[in-house]
């Protein structure tokens, strides 16, 4: 019967019948030194190899933690604070002082994809005349002079007055469009009634150049009448515009113009 420590293969049934007992004990020390050897060596080579992967382990572990806490601190210093997404009233005031381009610059074009966003999705029309004039003059964007007016067009529709007013300044003038000075007075009485001073400026001088209608006079007049602004050059020609528009007008119409809903 044979211990149930030694191995049970063919190789040890067969040494154990042919060979006689002295020599089969030596094969037994020998197959038994053999068997450690093996083993001794492949618990070196598991422990080599264990060993370089912890040390690989730990090369990686150092090189992302330098990568998480220094880069990001160069990258900072590089890149600057992000700039928050204008809000409607940041846009009207840069309508108004037309900077808005120039503040794109200043801002190195960070917002082109919010800006696009809300032109496209939201439909916004403060950002669709942004986005549209972005892309008619190829700022920050590759130009596209024609879906630029396309934008435009669609913030006019919706009321927008900075887009309103420069629709009709670019029509009386012949930028980017084909100037026609009778389909900028629509674009600009709109803006006019709206209360955007250049609008009521440029309306009164297409007007005074026999452009448009005499119906459209007391309109005109009245909103020139009420325009308060800091500006002195536009206060002077207000002015201006205002007395070659009387010469033109019936004293009652003039009287009509200048008077005030409510006494206050």
């Amino acid at each position: 019967m044979f211990d149930e420590s030694q191995p049970k293969g063919w190789l040890f049934i067969a040494c154990h019948l042919m060979l006689p007992s002295s020599l089969f004990f030596e094969w037994q020390k020998v197959a038994a030194f053999y068997r450690f050897s093996l083993k001794s060596e492949m618990v070196w080579s598991i422990s080599y190899l264990r060993l370089k992967r912890d040390s690989l382990m730990n090369l990686r572990h150092l090189l992302f933690s330098t990568l998480l806490v220094v880069t990001p601190v160069y990258a900072l210093e590089d890149v600057g604070d992000a700039v928050p997404v204008y809000t409607d009233s940041q846009l009207i005031k840069l309508f108004e002082s037309n900077a808005h381009l120039q503040q794109l610059k200043a801002d190195d074009c960070q917002l082109v994809q919010d800006i696009e966003a809300r032109a496209k999705r939201v439909e916004s029309p403060s950002y669709q005349f942004l986005y549209g004039d972005m892309l008619a003059w190829g700022v920050c964007v590759e130009r596209d002079v024609e879906l630029g007016v396309y934008y435009m067009q669609s913030a006019a529709h919706q009321g927008s007055p900075a887009a309103l007013e420069q629709l009709g300044r670019y029509y009386a003038k012949g930028t980017l469009v084909q100037q026609d000075r009778e389909r900028a007075i629509p674009y600009l009485r709109e803006a006019a009634a709206m209360g955007n001073v250049d609008a009521r400026i440029q309306l009164a001088e297409l007007l005074l150049n026999n452009y448009g209608s005499p119906l459209d006079f007391e309109d005109a007049y009245r909103w020139l009448y009420n325009t308060v602004t800091a500006s002195k050059s536009s206060h002077r020609k207000i002015a201006q515009l205002r007395m070659g528009l009387e010469r033109r007008m019936p004293e009652n119409i003039i009287a009509r113009a200048k008077r005030r809903d409510t006494f206050w």
